[in-house]
């Protein structure tokens, strides 16, 4: 018998996290020993929040969070090669959460490129649920930016966050 872990990553830029995202970690978290929640340094997209403060969101969402099971879940940030991260970490899989038939289209291309990089890594596709196949954090900086609420869509923390980067001060 193996007392090897299964090593799980979760990338993404995470700007801000969203519930959507949290609901993939804890069905992530059902499938591996550990799960490593992976902060990309992501400079192209142009983030809201720098790549310490994502990392301490996802921390302090992840804080909150009920275990459902002994999976250890960790944050880190990376700057590299996804691939190659994962092979540093020792990661066996990738998860990757599905919204919409967009997602797929550009999720199957890279899939196919990393599949070529890494045979060796699996990539697992996990489709949202229901409720959460419309939530984008671009979506919610944009609804955030007009003024409009989007507490449904991250947890309090996070909205505490978007609420000081503009400058806005609620009770």
């Amino acid at each position: 018998m193996s007392t090897s872990k299964r090593i799980g990553i979760y990338p993404g830029t995470f700007d801000p996290i969203t519930k959507g995202h949290l609901h993939i970690i804890r069905r992530a978290s059902k499938l591996v020993d550990v799960l490593i929640v992976s902060v990309a340094n992501n400079a192209g997209k142009n983030p809201m929040f720098d790549q310490q403060e994502r990392e301490a969101l996802v921390k302090a969402d992840i804080a909150t969070m009920p275990r459902i099971n002994d999976c250890d879940i960790q944050v880190r940030s990376f700057d590299n090669l996804l691939m190659n991260y994962a092979r540093v970490v020792g990661a066996t899989s990738v998860f990757r959460g599905l919204r919409a038939v967009s997602d797929f289209d550009y999720e199957f291309q890279m899939t196919g490129m990393n599949l070529h990089l890494a045979p060796e890594i699996e990539t697992v596709f996990l489709m949202a649920a229901d409720q959460w196949q419309f939530v984008s954090s671009s979506f919610v900086k944009e609804i955030h930016a007009l003024d409009g609420d989007v507490s449904d869509f991250v947890t309090p923390a996070t909205l505490g966050a978007l609420n000081r980067k503009r400058g806005i001060k609620r009770d």
